[in-house]
């Protein structure tokens, strides 16, 4: 099996957590059947016992984390169903700092 390249993913987290895990799961397949490796801390540092995404300095260090991640990453992928977050406009503020390709994305067609 051959990977065209790896993607730092962005979707929502905060708000409605379990909705947004759930469309986060969906993403990341979506990126492995586009023969992507996909990357997304939100879904990795937010699990129980690792990063607690309500306390503000654990937020910061598991964004901070994500960001070294895209440095290593051939593009971010931007999934817009559910709206842009705080976290998601960091994310893509980042990837326009370092000069990373940004590619928007959609499942449901909007």
């Amino acid at each position: 099996m051959e990977f065209d390249c790896l993607v730092i993913l962005e979707s929502p987290y905060a708000g409605d957590v379990k909705k947004n895990l759930k469309y986060a799961r969906a993403c990341m397949r979506d990126c492995f059947t586009r023969d992507e490796i996909p990357f997304a801390s939100h879904l990795l540092y937010t699990q129980e016992g690792i990063l607690d995404d309500t306390k503000e300095v654990e937020r910061a260090l598991g964004i901070a984390a994500g960001f070294v991640w895209r440095k290593f990453a051939d593009k971010t992928v931007v999934y817009t169903d559910l709206g842009i977050t705080s976290g998601m406009e960091q994310g893509i503020k980042n990837a326009e700092e370092i000069g990373q390709e940004i590619e928007w994305r959609s499942l449901y067609g909007k």
